[in-house]
């Protein structure tokens, strides 16, 4: 029985590898910006979540069916496309986001298991890289896609915290359907890094190699040498991303709106942290509030940094040509596990070193927002090549929303270029 029957394991059939994707995208670093952005602009901000919706879906799909139908992860479609002197930036920086975003994940979960529990946030930071290394190391690949797949239902917690922060109806419309913008620094400075947390490079590199992985586990031990799907199956992908989509844009929704009803009402507009959201829910919200937003975010940690350590992992290898596959066990792929393994020790690293990641979060947005117009028109190149794709490459609805996409990403960074510049904000 494949994630394409109705059922596995008792798991619904959506909850397929794209919405682990979409959950591991509103991971505790992404909380912590779209939480950020409802405190500072209220629920002005919620139209973002509905524009933000259609690039979501375009990134996660492109992605999704270059490893579905070409066989391999997206570095190494890249390498046998592109020149290295292309490939390899993209990859160190690839490589790079994923360990600051590990760090990041890894010190919001201490931080808020610390708000729930009287344990030191070291001691959460060890033990839950320990676990989720474990499960990584030892497990198989049919058990991480189960267990990932039950993480995602946490972050259904932001859904309650938005409900029990009573926002009003009128204000919740006009800022969903009617967009507020401001022409400042600041402003467009939030956008780049909602658009950058929200089409992250790790999207792109998780979902192509997923849908490897998926052929695999579906009995097709080699996809690479066996390109090309079925129509059948590209829809069945397709169905995939669109849920996982919905899930990940619906959370962000009601994240922006839970801190918009309550902190930036209060006065209440700067935050740094997922986990200090939670806590200054609690005196506005009540503390259920506080309860599930800090739930959701330990739940949704477990979840993404699994997926940051074994992204890094996949990008190493393929830009070194070596294999790597959760399929495999270590001693088949002993690079790939050991890039999990230093990734993770550097993460835990960051932490205990007094670093403090989650500071860095809504910069490390909007530089993954500079790098996602070049990452995405490199992959609009491939999935309509039918060189590589055959005939199923990007039809014209999958273009547009691709080139447009592209287009709104690079006007967007390029606009905040020119307000850093010229002083404005």
């Amino acid at each position: 029985m494949t994630r394409h029957e109705a059922k596995r394991g008792g798991l619904p059939r959506w909850l397929g590898s794209g919405v682990v994707t979409g959950a591991a995208d509103d991971d505790p670093s992404a909380i912590g910006t779209y939480a950020s952005a409802g405190a500072r602009y209220g629920l002005g901000a919620l139209w973002i979540a509905p524009v933000l919706l259609p690039m979501m879906y375009v990134v996660m799909y492109v992605s999704a069916k270059l490893g579905r139908v070409y066989g391999k992860g997206l570095f190494a479609a890249m390498l046998d496309r592109f020149p290295r002197a292309v490939v390899y930036p993209m990859a160190v920086l690839a490589f790079v986001g994923n360990v600051i975003e590990a760090a990041a994940n890894l010190g919001g979960v201490g931080a808020a298991v610390n708000l729930l529990l009287p344990l030191p946030g070291w001691f959460v930071v060890v033990a839950v890289a320990a676990a989720v290394t474990g499960l990584q190391v030892l497990g198989s690949y049919m058990l991480l896609r189960r267990i990932f797949r039950w993480l995602t239902l946490a972050l259904f917690a932001y859904v309650g915290a938005a409900i029990m922060a009573r926002p009003d109806i009128g204000e919740v419309l006009r800022g969903t359907f009617v967009p507020s913008v401001e022409l400042d620094a600041g402003f467009v400075a939030m956008l780049v890094a909602c658009i950058g947390t929200s089409l992250s490079a790790y999207v792109y590199t998780w979902q192509s190699n997923q849908e490897v992985e998926e052929r695999i586990a579906q009995g097709d031990s080699q996809p690479w040498r066996h390109r090309g799907a079925s129509a059948a199956s590209v829809a069945l992908v397709r169905r995939d991303v669109i849920a996982g989509v919905a899930f990940s844009n619906i959370v962000l929704y009601f994240i922006i709106m839970s801190t918009g009803a309550t902190l930036h009402a209060s006065g209440q507009h700067d935050i740094d942290s997922a986990a200090q959201a939670a806590r200054a829910l609690e005196p506005i919200a009540g503390e259920g509030a506080r309860w599930l937003f800090a739930l959701g975010v330990i739940g949704v940690g477990f979840l993404a940094v699994p997926v940051m350590t074994t992204g890094a992992a996949y990008d190493l290898v393929q830009v070194l040509r070596k294999p790597g596959s959760l399929h495999q066990a270590p001693r088949q792929a002993p690079l790939f596990y050991a890039t999990i393994l230093v990734v993770t020790v550097a993460a835990v690293a960051l932490n205990l070193l007094g670093f403090n990641p989650m500071r860095a979060l809504v910069w490390s947005g909007i530089v993954q927002g500079f790098s996602v117009p070049p990452l995405l028109f490199l992959i609009m190149v491939m999935t309509g090549d039918k060189r590589m794709m055959g005939d199923r490459a990007n039809g014209w609805l999958t273009r547009t929303l691709g080139w447009a996409t592209t287009a709104v990403t690079g006007i967007a960074t390029a606009v905040l270029v020119v307000l850093w510049v010229s002083g404005r904000g």
